[in-house]
């Protein structure tokens, strides 16, 4: 994302709020010029930040987009939005009531090469996605239930995504998870949609990396290989969805991905959460 607000056409890179000012700056060395500030609440108080990139854990997204919000910023929030779709809904209103711009950042909308698969696809009649990697690491944050780690919230929210930018919004959701520490760690859901089409979703945290995307229509099957991280090929979604932002913010228009559907992706995905717990 630094890299993607440096490059844009319509933004500045100016400041970052860090805990660690030593990571930060190792950070912004390709960057010369960017402040380094000591505090989240500091950065929201510059008078020279339009806007604000949010990467916390998903456990603080709504916490700091809302604090954002009435500090006046525009707020470019990583995916999911937030934990839930009332977290979702309570950020949308706290955008609305303040006049800024809100927007959940999932930068794979923005490759020109997906929108043109996706708009390509006639009478589908399933979408399988498949999002899967390992997380190594005991302390990252995808394996902290309190910051709202879990397969889920990490990777399911691209797989649903697709699915529904393809099929619309599921009629029935049935799921299943492994736990483990009261972490999802790999979870599959068959989802059913209008007109007898479905879905089927797998994402995991605990898997060797796969990620796919498969349609079958009535006269072909459709593949796409790493539907949610390509990039320098040669687009660069990061930046595209930077500079759609930013060309929301300027000229005060709706953002491209508008908040009544990262609501609704937060809808599906509590539907399976409690489909898969039950």
């Amino acid at each position: 994302m630094l890299a993607a607000i440096a490059g844009s056409n319509n933004s500045t890179l100016v400041a970052m709020a860090s805990r660690s000012p030593e990571r930060a700056r190792q950070m912004l060395e390709p960057y010369p010029g960017v402040r380094i500030l000591d505090s989240y609440d500091a950065l929201l108080a510059d008078d020279e930040v339009d806007a604000v990139y949010n990467p916390l854990p998903n456990s603080l997204h709504k916490e700091w987009t809302l604090r954002a919000l009435d500090a006046g910023k525009n707020v470019l929030c990583e995916k999911p939005i937030g934990l839930n779709a009332a977290e979702a809904e309570e950020m949308a209103a706290a955008a609305k009531r303040s006049g800024r711009h809100l927007m959940e950042a999932f930068m794979y909308r923005f490759h020109p090469a997906m929108r043109e698969f996706v708009e390509s696809i006639r009478e589908p009649l399933h979408v399988q996605a498949t999002f899967g990697f390992t997380a190594k690491d005991a302390n990252d944050i995808r394996l902290q239930r309190d910051l709202g780690g879990g397969a889920l919230l990490d990777v399911g929210c691209y797989a649903v995504s697709v699915s529904r930018w393809i099929l619309g919004e599921p009629t029935e959701v049935h799921a299943a998870a492994r736990i483990s520490n009261d972490v999802d760690m790999t979870v599959s859901a068959l989802l059913e949609f209008p007109h007898e089409t479905t879905a089927s979703v797998w994402v995991s945290i605990e898997s060797p990396e796969e990620q796919e995307l498969t349609v079958i229509t009535h006269d072909a099957v459709e593949h796409r290989t790493r539907p949610f991280t390509s990039r320098f090929d040669p687009h660069d979604p990061y930046q595209l969805m930077v500079e759609s932002f930013g060309e929301s913010v300027l000229r005060d228009k709706p953002v491209a991905l508008p908040l009544n559907e990262s609501i609704a992706n937060m809808r599906v995905l509590d539907r399976i959460r409690q489909s898969s717990r039950s």
